[in-house]
């Protein structure tokens, strides 16, 4: 059950993405509500099952945004794997503790990506990608994790999204 209700929250955060929080920005960046969702999945359930949502959660971006299939999916699954190697060893009940490894998770991911595109032979400043992309969707999703976390961390040690 857990799974299928984590799967609709993912899809919520995909919906809310692509519509509403396109109006949302602050400093020119909106926040990545599936990044910050797997970060919150892999530090309770772990390392395999924050892999498994970060490949399934950015597989979905990519195929909603129809650019580079894949990008989203690996960095993602990478980051769903490493924040949930944390799982056993974090304060898990503090949503301050969140918010850090959520803005950490977020200049991860983004970094990767950066040197991902770059691969491709797109290029862009390496200063106007920090400052301009990287540090603010830090911020502004940890800011989200603040806000969320509490109700996600009830769920998930005592309502629907319990692991069984």
């Amino acid at each position: 059950m857990h799974a299928l209700v984590f799967a609709l929250l993912l899809g919520l955060a995909l919906l809310l993405e692509s519509t509403l929080l396109q109006f949302v920005r602050v400093a020119g960046v909106r926040p990545d509500l599936v990044l910050v969702l797997v970060v919150f999945y892999a530090i309770i359930n772990g390392s395999k099952e924050g892999a498994f949502w970060g490949f399934m959660g950015g597989l979905a971006k990519d195929f909603l945004s129809g650019y580079y299939l894949g990008l989203n999916a690996l960095s993602l699954a990478v980051i769903g794997y490493l924040v949930g190697l944390g799982h056993t060893r974090l304060f898990r009940e503090s949503h301050y503790v969140l918010a850090g490894v959520t803005f950490l998770a977020t200049v991860l991911v983004e970094v990767f990506r950066y040197l991902l595109i770059l691969g491709l032979g797109i290029t862009i400043l390496p200063g106007e990608a920090l400052w301009g992309l990287i540090l603010p969707l830090g911020v502004y999703n940890a800011g989200v994790a603040l806000l969320f976390y509490r109700p996600f961390y009830r769920s998930a040690t005592r309502g629907l999204l319990r692991t069984p």
